[in-house]
């Protein structure tokens, strides 16, 4: 019987018709070995935390009365806030015993908790998403130049700005899902459909002084070519040169910097050699500045990167490439600890004083999978090896140190089910040096070496 129950159950305990355990028949040994010999004797719900004691009794009833049953019962474990959770099969025997057979539960609680952590993260990309397309959506509509997303093999009208659909659709029939070029002169058509083939190669391409069918209004384009996901795009930019449209552009310009302005992510505009021109807002409060003059004419690195080198990398790759996404770094406040940031950043077509604009987003309050020693440490060798350039070389040595014996020593602890004495002795330390090195990295609670 003993030999059945250790193959098909984690513990199986006995009880008397009092709920006090008689014996245990089955133990696991990924349970803690110390806990069957303090149980034996002592009541079942004396084992339990106080949320479960109340099942105790109704499932020696229900076990008294032949019918059995399940019941999830959750014990006292030393270290553990949360228990030893087991689910039990409850049937009562003879002689008035009464049977817990029971499977641990808690690698289904450790994947709930992943779970749960991985539903938190895609619902933070969710409405992060949500928000990114609400703000660029709403600029698509405010930009005063005629703005179209076009299918590159049909040519079909994919999207198009309210703009658009004033100056090129006939009457109120719309653009959207009808064939490109349309609403222009006929030779301007010709020429946008080799612009279009020109810029399929290329990547981008512009024309000027085209004409639209009625003959009269003039109007510049420029053309972009993109791949994602497998589908081909063009992205079409047409400025009418008539007074009109130069006032909405004007209007649409006063409200694109309302917008940055008063953007969430830090926005910072520079010069070629990475001197501030201009920041927003959320800078400002990131940074702990009180007003935008603190920061023109000094250096982003004044605040970015712990030193130079991650603005003149940054810099480089913009000479470059022209678009940086992601670039992981450090700001600086005024005054306070840094924080984990990342930059995304482009080169301005118009600079108007400005050549680069860096779109600054704080990334410390991410949703991560817990580790213990995740507060004071890098959680792998892999965000050590991050940070080359942004810390010394002696405190990367130190935290790679520091970590890898922080996670021995967890290691060891799981090996030995949490016996501290039996993990020193795995480790080749004593048992004081074991505890200082358990009070230095915060592992495993409060630590007693009595």
């Amino acid at each position: 019987m003993a030999s059945l129950l250790s193959r098909v159950a984690d513990l199986a305990l006995t009880l008397d018709e009092a709920g006090a355990i008689l014996g245990v028949d089955s133990w696991s040994s990924e349970l803690p070995v110390n806990l069957a010999d303090l149980w034996v004797g002592a009541s079942l719900s004396d084992t339990l935390l106080d949320a479960s004691e109340d099942r105790v009794d109704m499932a020696l009833v229900q076990a008294m009365q032949g019918r059995g049953g399940r019941v999830d019962l959750v014990h006292r474990l030393e270290g553990v806030p949360d228990g030893l959770p087991v689910q039990y099969q409850v049937m009562a025997g003879e002689g008035g015993q009464i049977f817990f057979v029971g499977q641990d539960l808690r690698s289904d609680t450790s994947l709930r908790q992943q779970l749960v952590n991985a539903q938190q993260a895609l619902e933070q990309d969710y409405w992060r998403l949500r928000q990114v397309e609400t703000r660029y959506r709403r600029l698509f509509d405010m930009v005063g130049d005629a703005v179209l997303v076009l299918d590159a093999l049909s040519f079909r009208v994919l999207e198009a700005n309210p703009r658009a659909v004033e100056l090129l659709s006939e009457g109120d029939k719309g653009l959207v899902g009808k064939v490109f070029p349309r609403g222009l002169d006929g030779d301007s058509g010709r020429a946008l459909q080799d612009m279009m083939a020109e810029t399929r190669t290329v990547g981008r391409a512009q024309l000027h002084n085209l004409l639209l069918e009625d003959g009269e209004t003039r109007f510049d384009v420029s053309a972009s070519f993109l791949r994602q996901a497998g589908e081909e795009r063009f992205l079409l930019r047409l400025g009418t040169r008539d007074s009109l449209a130069q006032k909405a552009g004007a209007v649409s310009g006063v409200y694109l910097q309302e917008m940055l302005r008063n953007a969430p992510d830090a926005v910072v505009l520079t010069d070629t050699e990475g001197r501030i021109m201009a920041v927003n807002n959320s800078f400002l409060e990131l940074a702990q500045l009180v007003a935008e003059e603190q920061a023109i004419g000094h250096s982003a690195d004044r605040w970015l990167g712990r030193s130079g080198v991650d603005l003149s990398v940054l810099l480089s790759n913009l000479r470059d490439k022209s678009v940086v996404k992601l670039f992981s770094s450090t700001l600086m406040p005024q005054a306070g600890s840094p924080a984990e940031v990342e930059i995304s950043a482009c080169r301005l077509d118009e600079p108007d004083g400005a050549e680069y604009a860096l779109f600054i987003r704080d990334v410390e309050r991410r949703v991560a999978r817990d580790h213990p020693v995740s507060a004071k440490l890098p959680s792998s060798i892999e965000q050590v090896t991050q940070r080359v350039g942004r810390v010394p070389l002696k405190d990367l040595v130190r935290e790679s140190t520091d970590l890898i014996e922080a996670l021995c020593i967890e290691t060891a602890l799981e090996v030995t089910q949490d016996n501290r004495a039996s993990a020193a002795e795995l480790l080749g330390l004593s048992r004081q040096s074991l505890y200082a090195k358990l009070r230095r990295f915060n592992i495993g609670g409060d630590v007693d070496p009595q």
